[in-house]
């Protein structure tokens, strides 16, 4: 779900940015604040972002509808009131 770079690089900012002593523990500590970060972002509630793409051209395709239906309907509206005033 989340983008493997990008939590590749929160960590290394996150380790660059440690003081120098924290730091020469090595890997380990990078390793640990990966693996809290991603426990983190797991307990998200959050959709990935293929998901979101398909959604948003669902609602788009939605919204297309919606908007043709409105105009047939004052379409139907206007020849309705047209009818009335012949009669």
């Amino acid at each position: 779900m989340f983008d493997p770079k990008k939590l590749e690089q929160v960590a290394k900012q996150i380790h660059d940015s440690m003081p120098q002593p924290v730091k020469e523990l090595g890997n380990d500590v990078e390793q640990k604040v990966r693996q809290v970060i991603q426990a983190q972002l797991g307990k998200l509630d959050v959709v990935s972002r293929e998901e979101f793409d398909v959604q948003t051209q669902v609602l788009l395709r939605t919204r297309q509808k919606l908007t043709a239906l409105e105009q047939k309907m004052e379409a139907l509206e206007g020849k309705l009131a047209s009818e009335d005033k012949g009669e």
